[in-house]
């Protein structure tokens, strides 16, 4: 049984999660989420996260096991991945990660180095420059130090931007330790990424429908119960919610709302992506014959399903 890993990465909406259940079906795998806010319990509806009957066909690990006030950090990720990643592989089985985080996958790849270890006088630093500095000028800051995670981030998210200036800082100090590292390349894990490409006007149209789908399962409820001082509301969807809870919005500016950042985000994902090492960009519609040869490259050939 091979010990590689696929990973499933692309824009919300592109398909990732369906693409990974049929492939973890058809290879014997399970699944390891690569998603920041499909982490956290109780928000399957603004998450997009798998369902309960998803969930029952194959294993999925690292979603929905954290409470919505918790923080996580790409380190904590990394660690929590390889060890689903060694559990799966402890059973005979393959591991597919897949998520839209792409801090997390370059984390978990070796492809970024990551702070090892909390920093408090850094992490009391950066709280007094957020005290006294909009958040547009810590993302300044930010471009600066770090571009292409900056590019990744939304200018008005202090507390993902706080924690990447974090990282950022202590890289720059010299705060990694290589021979402390743990990511698959660390590891001789082989692996591969794929990442699915959409067309802009289906994925506006995905995008759309999602939104829709979200509205009409229980987004509002989800958000109210969530609240707005959660760590998890800051995500795509639920400042949206909330602010129409709040009588800020109407109904139809609310979907307007949802899917116009959801598109940014998406865009987002693209900007981070596009320089993503060793990256195999492949067509949404063609997803699956493809990702099919990425596995067979990690020596998937001859699983239990049936591939040959």
């Amino acid at each position: 049984m091979s010990a590689g890993v696929l990973i499933l990465t692309g824009p919300t909406a592109s398909g990732k999660s369906m693409l990974a259940l049929e492939l973890a079906e058809r290879f014997d795998a399970e699944i390891v989420g690569a998603d920041s806010r499909q982490i956290y319990r109780g928000m399957p509806v603004g998450t997009a996260a798998p369902s309960d009957e998803e969930r029952a066909r194959v294993p999925h690990h690292l979603v929905g096991f954290l409470e919505p006030h918790e923080r996580y950090s790409a380190a904590r990720f990394v660690a929590d991945a390889l060890a689903a990643i060694d559990a799966i592989h402890a059973r005979g089985r393959r591991a597919i990660v897949a998520g839209g985080t792409g801090f997390y996958v370059r984390a978990l790849t070796g492809d970024v180095a990551l702070s090892p270890a909390y920093d408090a006088a850094v992490r009391e630093r950066l709280a007094r420059e957020a005290r006294v500095h909009p958040a547009d000028v810590l993302a300044e800051w930010l471009r600066a130090l770090a571009p292409e995670r900056a590019a990744a981030i939304a200018p008005n998210d202090p507390y993902r931007i706080t924690r990447a200036l974090e990282i950022a800082l202590a890289q720059r100090a010299g705060a990694r330790r290589d021979d402390a590292a743990e990511h698959l390349r660390a590891r001789g894990i082989p692996f591969r990424k794929l990442y699915l490409d959409v067309a802009p006007d289906e994925l506006q149209r995905r995008i759309e429908s999602r939104v829709d789908a979200m509205l009409a399962n229980g987004l509002l409820a989800e958000a109210e119960r969530i609240g707005g001082d959660a760590v998890a509301a800051d995500a795509v969807g639920y400042r949206e919610a909330l602010a129409y809870l709040a009588g800020w919005s109407t109904r139809d500016e609310l979907r307007a709302h949802l899917i116009r950042n959801t598109r940014r985000y998406a865009k987002r994902q693209a900007t981070w992506f596009r320089t993503e090492p060793g990256l195999v960009r492949v067509p949404a519609n063609d997803a699956f014959e493809r990702a099919v040869a990425a596995a067979r490259e990690l020596g998937w050939a001859g699983a239990s399903s049936g591939w040959a």
